[in-house]
């Protein structure tokens, strides 16, 4: 179980981030093209242990070659962002 699972205070806590990985690898066939692929879970900073697990297993299982990955997150407890409306729209 990752860490972000034992508890709810976990989940809350600043340190369990909802992480975003693109990662890019070399297609298998054609490897001088690159395919990108959008992997998300929550997962711990600064180690992102999940996201780690993750490509530990694409380089052992998969045959597309790591390329390079862009890694962002966002905390899940964050600031209420308000706009305020200048009309109303009725929906019946």
């Amino acid at each position: 179980m990752g860490d972000c699972d034992k508890s709810l205070y976990l989940q809350l806590h600043k340190t369990c981030r909802l992480t975003t990985a693109e990662i890019f690898y070399h297609l298998p066939d054609y490897p001088s093209f690159l395919q990108s692929y959008i992997w998300q879970d929550y997962d711990v900073t600064p180690k992102y242990p999940k996201l780690n697990e993750f490509l530990t297993f694409w380089s052992r299982e998969l045959e597309g070659k790591l390329h390079s990955v862009s890694v962002t997150s966002k905390g899940l407890i964050s600031p209420a962002e308000f706009k305020i409306s200048s009309g109303e729209l009725v929906l019946q």
